[in-house]
């Protein structure tokens, strides 16, 4: 199959890998390289990254709502595109280039979770699952309807950065099998129980220790490892990266022992944290070099 593929981050590098063995990939579109590290030079994408090391031609549109990109796009004459973490909104003329349309991959049980976050979204609200959608696109946001569908069980302690791995492997198995099975059967989206990941907000990453210690721990793991909860210790911050409920109670904010920390119910052990221009840490190291006061802020 002649396939263009979209995506950018990470998460789309499985995908990319997986397709470009089975299939003749026409073109990779991804974000445009963006400035990054100290000195703020322009880096590509993983996608662009990978897509490169594979010799395959890639395309970075700013946007693809003018019509000369949409005249590049129809002129690769593709049977399909396949979608994953793209990170722009792709107009009804792309969407009916290609001959079979756009498929997207989408880390979330549809119609739950639908947008831009829907990994961290699901541990932080205490989802007992999550899975993986092959969905037809259309021109709403996650609405089109679904190909395949594959769950999976969120782990007690998992954390965004371990699903995040999972599902992308999840993804890359499940677009194989639904490009092999062609054509399938679409299924709306049933209209009760949609929800919206909406993009994580850096304003949300702030402990607060008043919580009850299961919203802690949620938020804790569900923002491991970007942008990462924290807590102020003196005037550093401490990024918590990982932790597990425990037995214990007092003050919120109340350093119990370690790094065991009472909540507004119950209490957290943060097994892992970063300090500010650190490495990521065990609890033991943290606590050889930052001297904890009674009471977190």
């Amino acid at each position: 199959m002649k396939i263009i593929f979209m995506g950018t981050p990470d998460f789309s590098v499985p995908v990319l890998e997986v397709l470009s063995q089975q299939h003749e990939i026409v073109a990779v579109y991804c974000q445009p390289p963006r400035p990054a590290g100290r000195g703020k030079a322009d880096r590509p994408s993983p996608v662009q990254a990978r897509a490169e090391a594979l010799g395959l031609v890639v395309r970075h549109p700013v946007s693809l709502r003018d019509a000369q990109a949409q005249h590049d796009f129809a002129a690769l004459e593709a049977d399909i595109a396949v979608v994953v973490a793209y990170g722009l909104i792709l107009p009804q003329t792309v969407l009916d280039a290609p001959r079979l349309g756009c498929l997207n991959i989408h880390a979330s049980l549809l119609p739950r979770w639908r947008g831009a976050a829907p990994i961290h979204r699901a541990i932080m609200a205490g989802d007992a699952e999550t899975g993986v959608c092959i969905m037809q696109m259309e021109a709403g946001l996650d609405t089109g309807p679904i190909l395949l569908c594959e769950s999976t069980a969120i782990a007690a302690n998992e954390t965004t950065a371990e699903l995040h791995d999972r599902l992308s492997a999840l993804g890359a198995r499940l677009i194989c099998d639904a490009l092999n099975r062609l054509p399938l059967v679409a299924t709306p989206q049933p209209s009760d129980g949609v929800t919206y990941a909406a993009k994580i907000d850096k304003a949300e990453a702030r402990v607060d220790w008043k919580k009850p210690a299961v919203e802690v721990d949620r938020l804790i793991r569900g923002l491991s490892p970007f942008p990462g909860a924290w807590c102020a210790v003196g005037p550093e911050r401490l990024k918590l990266l990982r932790s597990r409920l425990v037995d214990g109670g007092g003050q919120p904010g109340q350093v119990l022992h370690g790094l065991t920390i009472a909540c507004g119910a119950g209490a957290v052990e943060i097994t892992h944290a970063q300090r500010e221009g650190k490495r990521p840490m065990t609890a033991v190291e943290v606590l050889n070099g930052l001297k904890l006061p009674a009471v977190l802020a």
